[in-house]
């Protein structure tokens, strides 16, 4: 070993006792200060979902509600296509059994179509600080309901007294619109059968003195591959009901296209700021993640 590694190596030995001092090894407890050893052994390349459940409705919306609700340097993609699930996620790789809800319209930046979260509702304080500060949805409480029988499979989603989402499916084997089933099935359809879907989020926080942000709003990219052990095709409705704190009745239903329910391993992949936006540009889109009227 050469004289330089030797160093360096006596570097990393030194910030590793420094790091560690005091901080003994407690195994399944949980410490206000973690030791190197604890930080990489909770370190994991991707978020996995084991034996999640999910029923995804899509519909074709208005091209211009799509433009007013998309942030630059988000464009609108080829069709007006707008998404909403609810999902039961039993077990996972982070300590976390949870059911979620999510909006989505269909967006392009560079060239690469994806969607854009409007809003994320979970029933887990974790799963929402972990969705906020890493990738930038907008993740909120919410009572969550998600049930299959026979069938048939529905959901809601209710925030402060207001049942503002349900959706429901029949499973026959077809979409509202069977032209519209190959289209969405395929989008992101790989040969192994894995499908892998694409997200945008905006990630950005309230500055402590007030009136402004951190840091200029980032784009970030995200992608989830869905590897699923059953996946039926149905025909969908849903049911929006107002609500002055989630504005879901905003994406409007022009035609409904039709609904998949599925089971299996999910896996969240590391995501990647790919853009920034002025503060002044983005700040009418700034407030996905909190209550204001």
């Amino acid at each position: 070993m050469s004289g330089v590694n030797r160093s360096k190596l006596k570097k990393k030995e030194s910030q590793l006792k420094y790091f560690n001092a005091g901080i003994p090894a407690r195994e399944g407890v949980m410490g206000f200060v973690k030791s190197f050893e604890e930080i990489m052994a909770n370190t994991k390349a991707t978020a996995d979902f084991y034996g999640a459940e999910m029923l995804t409705v899509f519909w074709e919306t208005k091209p211009e509600i799509i433009e007013k609700l998309l942030p630059p340097p988000l464009k609108p993609a080829d069709d007006p296509i707008a998404m909403a699930f609810v999902a039961n996620y039993p077990a996972t790789n982070f300590d976390c059994i949870y059911k979620e809800s999510a909006l989505f319209i269909r967006a392009e930046y560079d060239g690469e179509e994806g969607a854009y979260c409007l809003a994320m509702p979970v029933t887990s304080d974790i799963a929402m600080a972990g969705g906020r500060e890493v990738f930038g949805f907008p993740k909120k409480m919410a009572d969550i309901e998600f049930k299959k029988e026979d069938n048939i499979v529905s959901g809601w989603t209710e925030r402060r007294g207001v049942r503002f989402m349900e959706i429901k499916a029949t499973l026959t084997g077809k979409f509202n619109d069977p032209t519209a089933q190959d289209l969405i099935v395929n989008a992101g359809m790989g040969d192994d059968g894995t499908m892998k879907a694409t997200s945008y989020n905006f990630k950005h926080f309230p500055a402590p003195e007030g009136g402004m942000m951190d840091y200029d709003p980032r784009l970030v990219k995200q992608e989830t591959e869905f590897k699923s052990k059953v996946m039926e095709f149905g025909e969908a409705e849903i049911i929006f009901n107002h609500s002055d704190y989630d504005p879901w009745i905003e994406v409007e239903v022009v035609k409904m296209l039709g609904a998949i329910y599925t089971e299996g391993d999910n896996s969240m992949l590391g995501g990647k700021v790919v853009a920034e936006v002025g503060l002044m540009e983005f700040a009418p889109y700034a407030f996905l993640k909190w209550d204001m009227v």
